[in-house]
């Protein structure tokens, strides 16, 4: 039996922010922060939309689910993001002390496990959910910049 409100539906979820990402000539990347099953936060990367390197999709959200909350401090709250975090996400993410990260694709170059970058100790990672789906957003988006 398949929960209404397990991993790959708020996956789904993040997908749809990172095709907006799409759909505005950003990088598709998307996240929502959850709290007790209930989306707090979405966002996708806005960089070339602000001209700011450091808008990306978790920073968007981290930002946005601690004012819903009134607190910077995410401990009870999971992180669905389609593309593994960044070094500098993972950073934020860390001081945020979110309790879960489950992110879509596995970034090998620049994702924070392949920079060697810790997370908080209390937080928990899933990756690989709806993997395929998030790569593809990627690949279209490539493909399109090389033309």
């Amino acid at each position: 039996m398949v929960l209404p409100f397990d991993d790959t539906y708020f996956m789904k979820r993040a997908l749809q922010e990172a095709e907006y990402a799409l759909e505005a000539g950003e990088v598709p990347v998307g996240a929502v922060i959850v709290v007790q099953d209930k989306i707090i936060a979405r966002a996708h990367n806005l960089t070339e939309k602000l001209n700011d390197v450091t808008a990306h999709a978790e920073m968007q959200a981290i930002t946005s689910a601690a004012n819903f909350l009134g607190g910077k401090y995410l401990k009870d709250c999971t992180l669905y993001v389609t593309l593994e975090p960044c070094q500098m996400c993972a950073g934020a993410l860390y001081w945020s002390q979110i309790g879960k990260i489950v992110y879509g694709a596995k970034d090998p170059e620049r994702g924070f496990e392949a920079m060697g970058t810790k997370l908080h100790p209390k937080t928990k990672v899933l990756g690989g959910i709806l993997d395929i789906e998030a790569a593809s957003l990627l690949q279209e988006f490539f493909a399109k910049r090389r033309k």
